[in-house]
């Protein structure tokens, strides 16, 4: 009999009904298309045993002059340099009391320790460092004061509690990115109140890893109040943390959204901390507050996106844009004889992301697209609209690829290549019909480069974090979608492979081996493609399948034995359910199945779960031939 050979069309399709997408792919997880057909996309592994504290949303790698590796990662909690898997806390002080401010109650058999410190400004869940501390008397002796502690709960507004613990640094009690110190009880001969030299130090306020519904942009006094005293002002933490990040030399600057502005200085070494970037001699009218902070790359200006006009320092104008004076982390006072300066843009009410590309500088609004260009002086840099009434979910929902730029926006994706245009996206409804509108700020971009492919990961309707993500191959120009749990992303480059944090406290290698690295051992990771039905001629005959040929290729599996599994479903309707089926087990060795289903319309599905392998499906044959009409 003459063999059918199934060829579809590659990617998935889930914006017409499943009948109507005859020909083509209906569902998938784990695949991705390459020169047409699917295939197991890679594996991932823990980049290093340890975990950081808090939901890691923003990544930056660089090389220092002495070419060292190195890693920011801006979390809920803290920011750190990661380098050779080691986490080094470089979390900015807001505010450091003067000796003696700081006193300390214990109770008889508790490890809860009452501080009381007027004014703290410190909120649940930040970090302190103490130092200068003497014995309480008893159990809680100086080195068990003397070091770092979250502060568990706030009593008012010059009191809160922390939990005495076994001298360790956080990093050493982090586990799985979860503070698990030892606690130690205090007995009755701990009276004492820690001395009169007691010294706090308190890091900038921590942030939210889930968005409060409601909260809008640009709530929140983040690390207000004067640098090296404590803050006088209420605190609020009801946004989503973000941080953007990018290199001065090798220098970083660093930026809480709707925050400060900081430095981290990499000749101090890795275990300096940032500063604030007016703390630095020769400050002169630093923004204290921004949404974003960039280098350009070409002119070496700094920039700050929706920050305080240079008029008026401390108020937040979330549409104005100031630079520093050319090659000058310092110099922000716009004179005749420096190159600083400032624009405000004119459409939407905020500034939500800024993107380098290689020609300028992409400024989006929450309803504009601005192309920002330096002119050289007097003017230094210009802006122009290029685009009004477009949308956009997230300041991570963004990525460049070159001179293109791609995003995510409400209900739609939109891409930059010149002019802007809407992306068609065949699993549009798929992917927006299913989405926690709530957690929007949580959506992530990242580049695939090698895979021509941009990723966004976001939340399902039923989920608080990143569950699941959406492709966009630009080099196929096909989309599929899949289950993983990432909160941010950076491409291979200085690193041979992307880089990715997940809500398990971890950052992985992507693209590397085959299976999920997220547990030890490793597990295997389950990946499947299904088709949409298939039928003959007009679909009112019936067909009956007697055989297939199966061609796929395990490529480079490890696996000794691997098996994937060609599954075959028919049935008699378009609107009835596909039974019976025949699961296949195919091996390197299978030449043919023999199957024996009569229907009116096919689907494939091809998958594994076995570990250690991968691989591409082909342009499998099936032996089918016309059965009459009843």
């Amino acid at each position: 009999m003459p063999l059918s050979k199934i060829q579809l069309k590659p990617g998935i399709n889930r914006e017409v009904t499943s009948y109507t997408n005859e020909g083509g792919w209906y569902d998938g997880n784990k695949i991705r298309f390459r020169f047409g057909f699917p295939e197991k996309i890679g594996g991932w592994v823990r980049k290093s045993s340890k975990s950081f504290l808090g939901i890691c949303r923003a990544l930056h790698p660089w090389v220092t002059l002495s070419n060292e590796q190195y890693i920011g990662v801006g979390t809920s909690l803290k920011y750190y340099i990661e380098r050779g898997g080691g986490y080094n806390d470089i979390t900015p002080i807001r505010a450091t009391t003067a000796a003696g401010d700081v006193t300390f109650a214990a109770t008889d058999g508790s490890s809860t320790l009452t501080v009381t410190d007027t004014a703290h400004g410190a909120v649940a869940g930040d970090f302190v460092t103490f130092s200068g501390a003497v014995s309480l008397g008893g159990q809680i002796t100086a080195a068990i004061l003397n070091q770092e502690y979250e502060i568990d709960s706030i009593v008012d507004d010059d009191t809160y509690t922390i939990t005495a613990r076994a001298v360790a640094t956080v990093q050493d009690i982090t586990i799985d990115g979860q503070y698990t110190p030892t606690p130690v009880l205090a007995d009755s001969s701990d009276s004492g109140n820690g001395g009169a030299a007691v010294v706090g130090a308190y890091q900038i306020n921590v942030g939210l890893d889930t968005a409060v519904a409601g909260a809008g942009w640009g709530v929140g006094t983040w690390s207000r109040g004067a640098w090296g005293s404590a803050s006088n002002q209420p605190i609020v933490t009801n946004q989503l943390r973000l941080w953007s990040h990018d290199n001065f030399g090798e220098d970083l600057l660093m930026n809480v959204r709707d925050g400060g502005l900081y430095y981290w200085d990499a000749s101090g070494g890795l275990t300096s901390r940032a500063v604030n970037l007016s703390s630095l001699a020769g400050a002169n009218t630093t923004p204290t507050v921004a949404k974003q902070v960039l280098v350009s790359d070409r002119d070496r200006h700094v920039l700050a996106f929706g920050c305080d006009p240079q008029a008026t320092p401390g108020t937040q104008d979330p549409l104005t844009i100031r630079f520093s004076s050319q090659e000058s982390l310092t110099d922000w006072a716009a004179t005749a004889t420096n190159s600083a300066g400032e624009l405000r843009l004119g459409s939407g009410s905020e500034i939500i992301r800024a993107v380098e590309t290689r020609q300028q500088i992409l400024v989006l609004t929450d309803t504009t697209l601005y192309a920002m260009q330096y002119l050289g002086p007097p003017f230094t840099f210009g802006v122009g609209s290029i685009s009004e009434n477009i949308s956009i979910l997230s300041p991570n929902s963004v990525v460049a690829v070159d001179d293109n730029v791609f995003w995510m926006g409400n209900s739609e994706f939109y891409v930059y290549s010149g002019r802007v245009e809407n992306l068609p996206c065949s699993v549009r409804d798929y992917v927006f019909d299913d989405f926690n509108q709530d957690q929007a700020l949580k959506v992530t971009a990242a580049l695939n480069s090698a895979n021509t492919e941009v990723w966004w990961f976001y939340p399902s309707a039923d989920s608080e974090n990143n569950d699941r993500y959406v492709v966009f191959n630009y080099g196929e120009k096909v989309w599929y979608y899949g289950t993983l749990s990432r909160t941010a992303w950076i491409d291979r480059g200085i690193f041979d492979n992307p880089i990715a944090a997940s809500t398990d406290h971890y950052l992985y290698l992507q693209e590397l081996g085959f299976d999920d690295g997220s547990t030890n051992p490793a597990s295997a990771i389950t990946a499947y493609v299904e088709s949409s039905p298939i039928d003959i001629g007009d679909g009112q005959e019936f067909m009956f399948i007697s055989r297939l040929l199966p061609d796929l290729s395990f490529l480079n599996s490890t696996n000794g034995a691997p098996t994937a599994t060609f599954t075959t479903a028919v049935r008699n309707y378009q609107q009835g359910s596909f039974n019976p089926s025949t699961t296949s087990t195919f091996t390197p060795s299978t030449e043919q199945f023999f199957l024996r289903l009569r229907g009116r319309q096919m689907t494939m599905r091809v998958g594994s779960t076995d570990a250690a392998m991968t691989w591409r499906l082909g342009s499998p044959r099936y032996d089918i031939r016309p059965d009459g009409r009843r």
